[in-house]
């Protein structure tokens, strides 16, 4: 399938600050046409056609009516995070946009923290990590 082919997907950024992480781009790019906030700026009226789909990764880019209104071929917003709270999702749906998000994807490894931080608060670990080992 050729890049023509492929869905857009418009996303803030990649790498950096506040990008899709480099190793999660690349494996979008195998399914999708990544457009860039930047590249989408540029060149809004031939872009603009192509993106179906936003791929909202740290809550970036901001999901505002003009960003919608812009978007006319837009059928979904997919958000990495587990939360929603950040997306207006009765605008959104006024648009006849679907949301989509990742409510159990980080679960485990957030209860897995927050047992190793319980456990090392009660037996002190940070604090007598410190007294054997001054540094």
């Amino acid at each position: 399938m050729a890049k023509e082919e492929l869905p857009g997907v418009l996303i803030l950024d990649i790498g950096g600050t506040h990008g899709v992480l480099e190793n999660l781009a690349a494996l979008l790019k195998k399914h999708f046409h990544l457009i860039t906030m930047k590249e989408f700026l540029e060149n809004k009226e031939e872009m603009s056609k192509k993106i179906q789909s936003v791929f909202v990764f740290e809550c970036r880019p901001t999901i505002d009516r003009e960003l919608l209104e812009s978007l006319p071929n837009l059928k979904v917003i997919g958000n990495s995070g587990v939360g929603v709270d950040h997306l207006d999702l009765k605008m959104i749906s006024s648009f006849g946009v679907k949301v989509t998000n990742t409510p159990h994807a980080v679960a485990d490894p957030t209860a897995d923290i927050g047992m190793a931080l319980m456990l090392a608060s009660a037996r002190r670990l940070v604090e007598g990590n410190v007294l054997n080992f001054p540094g």
